[in-house]
Formats: structure tokens, C-alpha cells, sequence
């Protein structure tokens, strides 16, 4: 069991929900069809096709696509923190089961980790 207060961090972590899930709602208004769609002839099959154009429109597609997944993955790791909080659980570290600092709570609502075993992970 926590002793931190988690109304704050469900406030923050509800927040962040909606803010994450506005971005992804964004990215997909942004591309809302395929790249052929996009590109109308100049990136189909006919004579004016331009490999410029086409390489832009990729590489958009695929920096939109990484931000989708890495803001899913942010989704489901505060969706798991809202759980954390409903169990009780909310703010203890998942390897040493010792308290996660506040400080570190408010500047990644959704760590499971505490500091220090967070940077023993991100050595591996």
C-alpha cells in the first residue's frame, strides 16, 4: 500500500490521457487516407511521379506513424497507472517494491519504476 495522495496524480494522469489521446485523434485526421491519396498522380503511377515528393510524403508518413506508436505506448502505460491507483498500488516501484519519489511521480505520472532501477534498465 502507497501513502502518497493520489488525487493529485489521477488529475495529472487524466490529463495526460486526454491530451495523448487528442494527439493521436490529430494524427490520423492528418492522414486520413492512404499515400496515393496523398500524393494524387504525382506520387501514382503516371508520367509526372516524382521521386522527391514521394520521399517526403514517406518520410511523414513514418515520422507520424513512430509519434502514433510511442503515444499508444504512453496511453497504455497511464491506463496501468489509473489501474495501479484503483488497486491501491499506485507509486511502488514494480522491481525493488519500494515507494516511487513524488518528484518522479510528478514528472512521469506513469513510472513504474523507481529512479534507481529505472536507470539500471535503461542501461541494459
Amino acid at each position: 500500500m502507497t501513502t502518497i495522495d493520489t488525487t493529485e496524480f489521477r488529475a495529472l494522469l487524466e490529463e495526460e490521457r486526454t491530451r495523448i489521446a487528442n494527439a493521436i485523434q490529430y494524427l490520423h485526421e492528418e492522414n486520413p487516407g492512404n499515400m496515393e491519396d496523398e500524393l494524387g498522380e504525382v506520387g501514382g503511377r503516371g508520367a509526372d511521379n516524382h521521386m522527391g515528393d514521394m520521399a517526403s510524403v514517406t518520410f511523414d508518413r513514418e515520422l507520424d506513424q513512430g509519434l502514433e506508436e510511442g503515444a499508444q505506448q504512453t496511453l497504455s502505460q497511464i491506463e496501468r497507472a489509473l489501474q495501479k491507483i484503483d488497486e491501491g498500488t499506485y507509486g511502488i516501484c514494480e522491481r525493488c517494491d519500494r515507494p516511487i519519489g513524488e518528484d518522479r511521480l510528478r514528472a512521469r505520472p506513469w513510472a513504474t519504476a523507481c529512479i534507481d532501477d529505472q536507470r539500471l534498465a535503461d542501461r541494459r
